[in-house]
């Protein structure tokens, strides 16, 4: 597929896929998302690629929905477009291998949403970051009312989206809604200095865990606690649990292999 909005590329074991509509700071609308959905699908059946980065440009990661389209809409295109943006973003935190969000500038509504669908979080220090729906009579409708409060908590949670004022990269990163902050030069090094920690993982590991993460948060706790028993006890009969213990007892670094 070519990609208009999309610059999509796989350099040893990274898929960086970054969003490119300058000119709408990077604003997502159905053709964006169509793109996306298409990379998120070949990031996931490539095993060369373990870990993706997402990110925008200096001045956006993604100012949101494209408001000129949805302006014109009715309860019908509303439907049409939230089916959409939820589709892929699901996809996006269902991805079984990590996921990297590296934002700069402006990640409000949409393109804040698309970030917390990510396992980690790195800000540059000139983010704003913001859920501003309740300034146009909506409220967030791909995720931010359900993933914000779980990630931050109800309160602050509320504060974003209710009161629809974006945040600084110090706050954001105090509440826990950024990993961490770097200067905006040091950005994409910094993430990608992330990936390359991620690889040396096992992958079956990663996998595993992230499943038990995303399974256990939707059941109570004695549920998600034997789901992570469980989850543990099947990598004893993986090729990575037998390397990873050797390596430890031999005092060397191991050599995954994912299987």
């Amino acid at each position: 597929m070519a990609y208009r909005y999309i610059i999509y590329e796989k350099m040893q074991g990274l898929g960086k896929v970054r969003i490119n509509r300058p000119e709408k700071l990077n604003a997502l609308n159905p053709d964006v998302y169509e793109e996306l959905e298409s990379v998120f699908i070949d990031c996931e059946k490539e095993p060369e690629i373990k870990v993706i980065l997402i990110i925008g440009d200096e001045k956006a990661f993604a100012a949101g929905a494209d408001i000129d389209a949805m302006s014109k809409g009715d309860v019908i295109l509303a439907y049409q477009l939230t089916n959409q943006s939820q589709r892929v973003q699901e996809r996006l935190a269902d991805m079984p291998k990590p996921t990297i969000a590296a934002i700069s500038g402006y990640a409000l509504g949409g393109g804040l949403e698309l970030a917390l669908c990510c396992d980690f979080r790195i800000g540059a220090d000139n983010v704003l970051l913001g859920v501003p729906e309740i300034n146009l009579g909506i409220i967030p409708g791909g995720g931010g009312t359900q993933r914000l409060p779980r990630l931050i908590g109800l309160s602050r949670a509320a504060e974003l989206i209710f009161l629809g004022e974006p945040i600084k990269a110090e706050q954001a990163e105090k509440w826990g809604l950024l990993n961490r902050v770097v200067p905006l030069n040091e950005l994409e090094l910094e993430s990608k200095k992330l990936a390359q920690k991620l690889m040396k993982k096992s992958p079956v590991a990663l996998r595993a865990a992230k499943n038990a993460m995303h399974t256990g948060l939707n059941v109570g706790l004695k549920e998600g606690l034997k789901i992570e028993q469980d989850i543990f006890c099947m990598l004893f009969g993986t090729s990575d649990q037998k390397e990873g213990m050797a390596a430890f007892l031999e005092k060397r670094k191991p050599t995954f292999t994912g299987r």
